[in-house]
């Protein structure tokens, strides 16, 4: 066949096969090429021994199926070609199958066998593909085949083709119900795939087959919500959706506290609106007595998983997908507190730069949250203005949602914006701009007056829309007080010659009717004019016509009964039976006769009742009992398919449900079922419980405390379950030498004043000092022996367990005696601890090595505070001396799942490098989880920006199983926060890596006395001259209740930034004995590292919790960045 009929051929599409191909181009021939020789060439391509002929013809049969073309009568000569050898013919082949299978069920279950041999390729594209192809067959005859496929699809090595099983899954669903009970085995084993990959889908799946089995997602939950933040971007949408539902089901209701005062303000409303009953007066009274003590005495402590999903969906606000963002923001709107709601609306702002389509979707939803949270989006208010570009639909919810954001002090500029709306040349626009300004009005009384006027000169618009639409708006608004706007009611009766649009001309006669005392003039002229026209009016204003005669004939009969009485008579015999009835109706009722009933005497109370004003609400005020972002809420009506939002829980479910326990495929010997032991502890300690009672505490619980960091959430005791398989293989060595460090560790921090958490920052500290000024001298060479032991021994932990137990039985001596007697509270941190560490095994803060020893750890804070009175120069005492011991925080370099069993932390060890004196220590942590060795541990490729440099940490040659190393680096970051690159390489893999440092670290302690730190400041302020305040950067702030006394103060800016704390120069701010000022100035000192430039800190407190922060330093980036960590720091 010659190449210019195939080219027709091709070009040609016909639906069915018995039908003539007529080409688009009536010069193609097309018409007259008959049916049988349709395809031929392909037919011959795809019957040739060549491969590279197949392969060009699968394209072009792609390519038309591509195009929408018909190509189902190829079908048989593809199915051939299901078994060939070519890789990339086998590709294209199932392609064309996956399409076509459902149409040609019976030739395709001829291949079936083929497809069954494709489940064992070798290739893992060719097995997914024959699944794909498999489960597009919707022939019940073979579903035990695509179950068995898909059982075994689940277990395949390669996480593409579980992923494609997970697909398989719904498409079994549909074509066999009954298969459910077995596709829910296979979900839920998908369900404890680690990989990304697989994730979203079998969610999918889950929600296709089975939403409803709760109980599968408990174990997976935390490590779907720390999977999260890699899985693909349609998969994160249908995780949080799934995740929405179960957190509704599983956590308590964060916002419960403002719920149940809101009910008592309720009563409240109740209690002064009814005077007759005072019994139940006394009993809404009780309800709300009630309800505050409930408040006061259960206050809400949200569950570290509801955090735990909080903060790990947050990330994904700054997603490209618009759907992903939507999708965390409805998560965000139904689940977290109402303080922290806030932080999705700058992500929907975002938005509203996409396309229309997108649009329209986020204001839908900002509509509907506007009406609950209007003060989320009112710092936005001008993203919601209109552009003559927007089309109409979006103008309209933009209108909405300004009239939601309306309030007392913003209304004047949204009036004014209103305004301009008016000239616009959308008619409709116009109209929903003006409905717009009586809702306005309505709901702000201030303007009302303001909005009635500008309506009134509306009336005089050439416009007739604009005007029929403000007629119909006035109305509403007159309803409201009619007596003081008897003028505009006037003003509006001249109307009625000129409106000519039904709904104007009935609100004015229905304003005439309803307050013809107001006008008794005007409104019979008004019903004689009407009375004239009524035969050519549309039928609402008819109806208008016959209630304003029957009002007036009640209030004012000696000039209207005739024309009364002429009204109803033509609606008598008017075409339209509604106004036939009304008529006979209101005859009856007005016009009293012999057989009229008892009801004409209450005609006046009938026709004259006092009418309530219209509320004027929005559109969008119960919608949000739909899912927001879910098409129900799109079309505020129920879907196919839509799952309804369940309700919080009263009390909360057991949360020890999301506990991973260790698998019981190892031996299980004494070891393994100590370690059983220790996971069944709650995973959640007291002092958790006791932090505080706000979800302000839990978000500081990131910053605060270790185990439950974002790093370490994922490795957590009972957290993803990528430990426990680790877990099982460790040796009882390596867990015991971690439980020695860890008490050791433990005991180390107990002995110094600053605490760990925040929970221990209580009234209980300050007593704690005081008693152990007098014993710290004493026992200060103790202690320093004591230091100088435990590093010995932590250097040669592996060499003996019995050694390192006798140097325990030694320690335990020695606090023994340094320990006042009775103590019951430190007993109690020590003991909680002690569940933390054996929960947290992997996410112990590691034991620095001798190298990066602090001086500062055997200096008790009084210690240094006694220290500060006197004026000390450099020399005397250096200023790691100075600097109160801060917590070193841990960061992730590799994690034990990417590393293949090798994991890395980091953390800055805030001690001089001594290779480079201008580089920051950064003390790295290598710990090999998996069972081989390790070898060669070095770094490779290091990529920096312009200036920073990298001192290499020497190559560890040798990290055996289940052993851990340390190395310290030194890097160069040139005074900024960018990252250092690099790969960390062992002898089988390279992993990229990148350390960026907090502002905070790029910085080192120097000792200033106070007079020095206001000259230095003084120098700093006049060496801009004009430029004053370039330089210094105040903020103002309030202080957390927790951090109002001098030690959390310190502690906190020492944490967040390496500085020491400049001694106050009075004895009188120092000295013990003289209680201290009432509003103190703590001021703290630093220099870069790289470029020695000062950074001076001061925090100024003031009353009741207020603070000023001062920073004062020569480069501003790194001054702006450290404002902002100081005030995290001090404010949470």
């Amino acid at each position: 066949m010659s190449a210019s009929s195939a080219f027709n051929d091709e070009k040609g599409g016909s639906s069915s096969v018995g039908e003539p191909e007529y080409g688009h181009d009536p010069a193609s021939g097309g018409i007259f090429s008959s049916d049988y020789k349709r395809h031929d060439d392909l037919k011959e391509m795809l019957d040739s021994n060549k491969d590279s002929l197949k392969l060009e013809a699968m394209k072009r049969i792609v390519a038309m199926i591509a195009r929408g073309k018909n190509a189902s009568d190829l079908f048989p000569a593809v199915v051939k070609n299901v078994a060939c050898k070519n890789i990339e013919v086998k590709k294209l082949v199932y392609v064309y199958l996956v399409r076509y299978a459902e149409e040609q069920q019976d030739l395709a279950l001829l291949s079936i066998s083929t497809f069954q041999r494709g489940l064992k390729d070798p290739n893992q594209l060719i097995r997914a593909s024959a699944l794909r192809v498999l489960s597009s067959i919707r022939v019940t005859i073979i579903v035990p085949i695509m179950m068995l496929a898909i059982k075994e699809a689940a277990s395949d090595m390669s996480p593409y083709v579980r992923k494609t099983a997970a697909h398989a899954i719904p498409k079994l669903y549909s074509l066999d119900p009954e298969q459910k009970d077995q596709l829910i085995e296979v979900i839920e084993k998908l369900l404890a795939d680690k990989t990304t990959l697989v994730a979203g889908s079998v969610v999918m799946a889950f929600e296709e087959v089975c939403p409803e089995r709760i109980d599968l997602i408990h174990k997976n939950y935390r490590k779907l919500c720390n999977l999260l933040i890699d899985v693909e971007e349609w998969g994160q949408v249908v995780i949080i959706n799934m995740l929405t539902r179960y957190a509704r089901t599983q956590f308590l209701n964060p916002n419960i506290n403002e719920s149940l005062l809101e009910e008592g303000g309720g009563g409240e409303k109740t209690f002064y609106g009814s005077d007759e009953d005072e019994d139940e007066d006394e009993e809404e009274k009780e309800k709300k007595a009630e309800v505050a003590a409930m408040a006061k005495r259960k206050p809400y402590v949200m569950d570290p998983d509801h955090r735990l999903l909080l903060r790990n969906t947050k990330p994904l606000l700054q997603s490209r997908n618009a759907a992903v963002v939507m999708a965390v923001a409805q998560l965000y709107f139904h689940l977290a507190p109402k303080a922290e709601v806030g932080v999705i609306a700058k992500a929907l702002v975002r938005l509203l730069r996409s396309h229309s389509e997108v649009q329209y979707v986020v204001l839908q939803n900002v509509a509907t949250m506007t009406i609950k949270r209007r003060g989320m989006f009112e710092p936005y208010l001008k993203s919601f203005y209109i552009r003559s570009t927007d089309p109409t639909q979006i103008k309209v919810l933009k209108l909405e949602v300004l009239t939601n954001l309306a309030n007392e002090t913003n209304i004047s500029t949204i009036l004014r914006e209103f305004q301009t709306y008016i000239k616009s040349m959308d008619k409709d626009f116009v109209a929903a701009t003006i409905q717009a300004i009586g809702r306005c009005a309505t709901n702000i009384g201030e303007v009302r007056d303001t909005c009635l006027n500008g309506l009134v000169q509306l009336l005089s618009n050439r416009d007739e829309l604009v005007v029929a639409e403000s007629v119909v708006v006035i109305k509403k608004l007159l309803q409201m007080q009619p007596e003081k706007h008897s003028d505009i009611i006037k003003h509006m009766a001249k109307l009625t010659d000129n409106i000519q649009v039904p709904m104007a001309r009935a609100s004015i006669l229905w304003l005439i009717g309803e307050y013809c005392e107001h006008v008794p003039k005007i409104a019979p002229d008004v019903l004689r004019k009407m009375a004239k026209s009524f035969t050519n009016e549309e039928d609402i204003v008819k109806l208008q016509i016959i209630n304003l005669a029957a009002k007036l004939y009640l209030t004012n009969s000696k000039q209207t009964k005739l024309l009364t009485q002429y009204v109803l008579n033509l609606a008598k015999y008017d075409q339209n039976y509604d106004i036939r009835d009304r008529a006979r109706f209101i005859r009856q009722l007005i016009v009293p006769t012999e057989k009229s009933g008892a009801l004409s005497k209450y005609a006046k109370k009938l026709f004259l009742a006092l009418k309530p004003a219209p509320v004027l609400e929005s559109p969008f005020k119960d919608r949000d009992h739909f899912q927001l972002g879910s098409l129900s809420h799109l079309l505020n009506a129920k879907a196919g398919g839509y799952q309804e939002l369940p309700d919080w829980p009263e009390a909360a479910p057991d949360p020890s449900v999301r506990n991973v326990e260790v698998p019981e495929w190892t031996k299980c010997s004494s070891r393994e079922k100590r370690k059983e032991k220790k996971v069944e502890k709650p995973f959640y300690s007291d002092s958790e419980g006791e932090s505080g009672p706000t979800e302000s505490a839990d978000s500081e619980s990131d910053s605060a405390s270790g185990s439950e960091s974002g790093s370490g959430s994922e490795e957590s005791g009972s957290g993803s379950e990528s430990e426990e398989s680790e877990e099982g293989s460790e040796s009882e060595e390596e867990e015991e030498e971690e439980e020695e460090k860890d008490k050791k560790k433990k005991k180390k921090e107990l002995k110094k004043p600053v605490p760990e958490t925040e929970s221990e920052q209580s009234s209980e500290e300050e007593d704690r000092k005081i008693k152990r000024k007098s014993k710290q001298r004493k026992s200060d060479s103790e202690s320093e022996s004591d230091e100088d032991e435990e590093s010995e021994s932590e250097s040669s932990q592996s060499e003996s367990e019995d050694s390192e137990s006798e140097i325990e039985v030694k320690k335990k001596k020695k606090t023994a005696e340094m320990k006042p007697p009775s103590k019951p509270v430190k007993k109690e941190t020590k003991k909680e601890k002690k569940e933390m560490s054996l929960l947290d095994l992997d996410d112990f803060e590691p034991a620095p090595s001798p190298q990066v020893t602090p001086v500062n750890t055997f200096l008790s804070n009084s210690l240094v505070t006694d220290l500060e009175g006197l004026s000390l120069s450099d020399s005397v005492l250096s200023p790691a001396t100075i600097a109160p011991s801060s917590v070193l925080k841990n960061y992730e370099l590799l994690h034990r799942i990417t590393g293949e069993g090798l994991s890395v932390e980091y953390c800055f060890s805030r001690q001089p490098f001594s290779p480079d004196a201008n580089m920051v220590a950064v003390q790295m942590q290598f710990t090999n989880s998996a069972t081989s060795d390790t070898k060669n541990l070095h770094m490779e490729d290091v990529k920096l920006q312009s200036g920073m440099r990298v001192k290499e940490f020497p190559e560890i040659e040798l990290l055996s199983a289940g052993e851990t190393a340390m190395a310290v680096m030194g890097i160069d970051f040139c005074d900024s926060t960018q990252a250092a690159n690099f790969q960390l390489c062992t002898h089988t893999r390279k992993f990229f890596v990148s350390i960026q440092p907090p502002v905070g670290e790029l910085m080192r302690p120097i000792f200033l006395t106070e007079n020095e730190f206001k000259k230095e400041q003084e120098k700093l302020l006049q060496n801009l001259g004009q430029l004053m305040g370039m330089n210094e950067i105040t903020e103002k702030l309030t202080l957390d209740a927790k951090c109002r006394n001098e030690h959390a103060i310190v502690q906190r800016v020492t944490t967040a930034a390496n500085l020491s704390r400049v001694p106050c120069g009075s004895d009188k701010e120092c000295s013990p004995p003289v209680p201290p000022p009432d509003h103190p100035v703590y001021r703290f000192a630093g220099r870069t590292v790289t470029s020695s430039s000062l950074v001076l800190v001061t925090v100024a407190t003031k009353e009741e919790g207020a603070a000023q922060l001062t920073v004062n330093c020569e480069k501003m980036v790194i001054g702006t960045m450290l404002v902002k960590d100081i005030l995290l720091a001090l404010t949470q």
